[in-house]
């Protein structure tokens, strides 16, 4: 740690020997100083205790032990909207946001504008509308309807509306946790511009990500936390990428990984001519035993509706899939026709549809496997456990027990659940979505590890990642998707960066171009 942590004088937030014990110690004896005008870099392993130590400046949890100050006084908030009465807020991961109202009822919750001269007046529509047109504006969103139902826009553009929520009113304190996960690099860069403007204007900033090239770009300071205790604090100009990783995971990570000797057989998936609507275009390819394909392309190539159509959450209208060995046309009709003939989906939104977050995790493995865990038609609480201890003993989950709520877990972690969940149920053929979005680079390097684990048992396994470098890494072919078309497949000896990014342009470089789907086409909008 650098020194001028322990001075805290001239700081607008001042934490003091932070801890949090839940089951275990999650932190323990955190001291930090933040100050006017600055952005914090706050980095760290998945589990290493950064969303809760945000948590507890927001008002959201109460720490177990410490103390903090606020402008040089005691500070204790009770709550997030005690912390946001003083200044403090706090952009989650988890978006705070209500689907059925407007984006203007949304900015404006917690004090919608009146007409009349009392607090129970009318809304005043007008004055609603001009005040969030003008808080859209501030995060480059202004063409956006502010009379629009925030569930009607896509994942990136919700998370502006929230980031912009947190930007009305007086902020001394403003906690990002993970914001960039779901922009486009248009909305980034808006996200930074405002960024770049509240430092002028004297706000502090605490700036969570794994991403490092962003906090090089941002952050004046970094803190590292590695299991839940402060481990480096420094300028961020001294410390460089390779550096923050070995203090983020306590080991030298390279460049390349070893995913052990494999023998890929014969095609046990087959995709032909697969196709819904206008956003995927007869679509044709196979993965082999013990074979890692990936799938690359750009925001709105479909990759995501592909996964859909193999795994039953959409009808295709036209096309077939055969699975086994030898593959074999099946009906897919549904997710459970998928599962029973041995077809998995590990999906990108591992909050909204692949975790049930308040339950325990033997409840979360287990759904994928109740034949195994119920005697007599109900669950055996016994075996239930015993399942999940043994995947997470296996994938490395860090955890109190398999009681805990999956919930409390961190990003990683929780995707470490959502395959032990398939590792038990023994599906051939595995398909991940976007598998190591929102988590760190130690938690990255534990599922490439698990993927050629499962390549080597003979499985085949299907990778969609907007992350070139991450397909390149662990992949033995890589498919390549532009505008609902498959525009190339390469051997892992045939690629080059260039060659897969001219290939997902193909499909935009003709004179028609089939249209995305709704979620997909406003995350576009914005690029």
């Amino acid at each position: 740690m650098d020194s001028t942590d322990a001075d805290d004088t001239d700081a607008v937030l001042a934490v003091s020997g932070i801890g949090k014990t839940y089951a275990e110690p999650v932190l323990s004896d955190v001291t930090l100083a933040l100050r006017s005008g600055e952005v914090l870099a706050l980095t760290g392993e998945n589990g290493a205790g950064k969303s809760t130590l945000s948590k507890i400046i927001g008002g959201l949890v109460a720490p177990t032990g410490g103390a903090m100050r606020l402008g040089g006084k005691p500070y204790a908030p009770a709550s997030r909207g005690e912390a946001e009465a003083l200044g403090v807020r706090m952009v989650m991961q988890e978006l705070n946001l209500l689907p059925t109202l407007t984006v203007a009822e949304n900015l404006f919750f917690d004090n919608l504008p009146r007409r009349g001269p009392h607090a129970l007046g009318w809304i005043d529509r007008r004055r609603l509308a001009r005040d969030a047109h003008r808080a859209m504006a501030r995060v480059g969103l202004d063409s956006i309807d502010p009379d629009t139902p925030v569930g009607a826009l896509g994942i990136g553009h919700q998370q502006m509306v929230e980031i912009a929520r947190n930007l009305i009113g007086d902020t001394r304190v403003l906690i990002f946790d993970e914001p960039t996960a779901m922009l486009t690099d248009r909305e980034v860069d808006l996200l930074f511009d405002q960024i770049a403007r509240l430092k002028a204007n004297g706000v502090a900033i605490v700036y969570i990500s794994h991403r490092l090239e962003e906090l090089a770009r941002i952050a004046d300071r970094v803190a590292v936390l590695r299991d839940g205790r402060l481990v480096h604090t420094a300028r961020m100009a001294d410390v460089s990428s390779e550096r923050l990783v070995t203090l983020m995971v306590g080991r030298v990570i390279g460049e390349r990984i070893d995913l052990g000797e494999r023998r890929i057989g014969a095609p046990l998936l087959k995709v032909q001519g697969l196709g819904r609507g206008d956003v995927v275009h007869d679509v044709s390819f196979e993965v082999r035993e013990g074979e890692i394909l990936g799938v690359s392309g750009l925001i709105g190539a479909g990759r995501t509706e592909l996964m859909r159509l193999i795994y039953g959450a959409d009808r295709a209208d036209s096309g077939t899939i055969a699975v086994g060995r030898p593959p074999t046309p099946v009906h897919i009709g549904s997710p459970a026709d998928a599962v029973r003939h041995g077809i998995a989906l590990i999906t990108e939104d591992r909050k909204g549809e692949g975790l049930l977050l308040p339950h325990s995790i033997a409840a979360n493995v287990s759904l994928g496997n109740i034949g195994s865990v119920a005697r007599w038609g109900f669950i055996d609480a016994r075996r239930e456990q015993a399942l999940a201890r043994t995947q997470m003993d296996a994938l490395r989950v860090r955890a109190s027990g398999p009681t805990q709520p999956v919930g409390e877990l961190s990003g990683g972690n929780q995707q470490k659940v959502v395959i032990g969940r398939w590792l038990a149920r023994e599906a051939d053929v595995l398909l991940f979505d976007e598998p190591t979005r929102g988590i760190d680079v130690g938690a990255k390097f534990d599922i490439y590890g698990l993927m050629g684990a499962l390549a080597r048992e003979g499985r085949a396994l299907v990778v969609v990642s907007s992350d070139l470098r991450e397909l390149m890494l662990i992949c033995d072919r890589i498919a390549v998707m532009s505008a609902g078309r498959l525009t190339g497949m390469f051997e892992r000896d045939e690629w080059s960066q260039d060659a897969l990014l001219a290939a997902a342009f193909a499909g935009h470089m003709k004179g028609t171009r089939p249209t995305a789907p709704d979620h997909e086409r406003n995350a576009r909008s914005a690029s």
